[in-house]
């Protein structure tokens, strides 16, 4: 489904927001598991700043999931649980490169979530579809999670730059 179009019904916008689940448990099982990923030598490269960022954003997508699950639930639709998602993000994706590539992994995490909120609250707005959820509910949750995930992005990038 394409985010350039309007939500009109309950099933696409409890699919989306099932697709925002899981893509908050993919953002809190990569953070999670970052370090824990790296070689030995490298992990210990890592300072506490970054261990930081990892644990604020592996918290933070926890909360965004439960926020997210909680607007589907109203939906009387299911998501998948954290733990299917974990197996297959410990599955495909290798360790990353050290420090900068934890950061920009984190960073494209950050990004992707910030543009499929962005979207996601475009399509509504932009329906005028009666939902069996009240509308201004969803758009306040998807708003705050948008912030906090822009919030994210300005916080990745700021490390970045100084470290550069």
């Amino acid at each position: 489904m394409s985010l350039g179009q309007r939500v009109t019904t309950d099933h696409q916008l409890a699919r989306l927001l099932q697709i925002g689940v899981v893509l908050e448990e993919v953002v809190e099982s990569r953070a999670a598991h970052h370090l824990e990923s790296l070689p030995e030598a490298e992990r210990e490269a890592i300072d506490a700043e970054v261990r930081a960022l990892l644990d604020e954003a592996a918290d933070e997508s926890a909360e965004h999931r439960e926020r997210l699950e909680s607007l589907v639930d109203d939906l009387d639709a299911e998501t998948v649980s954290y733990e299917e998602i974990n197996a297959l993000v410990d599955a495909r994706y290798g360790p990353p490169e050290g420090t900068d590539g934890v950061l920009y992994d984190q960073l494209c995490n950050e990004e992707t979530a910030y543009k499929f909120y962005d979207d996601l609250i475009e399509a509504i707005e932009a329906s005028d579809a009666a939902f069996a959820i009240d509308r201004e509910v969803v758009l306040e949750t998807l708003r705050g999670i948008r912030e906090e995930e822009r919030e994210g992005v300005e916080d990745v990038t700021d490390i970045m730059e100084r470290r550069a």
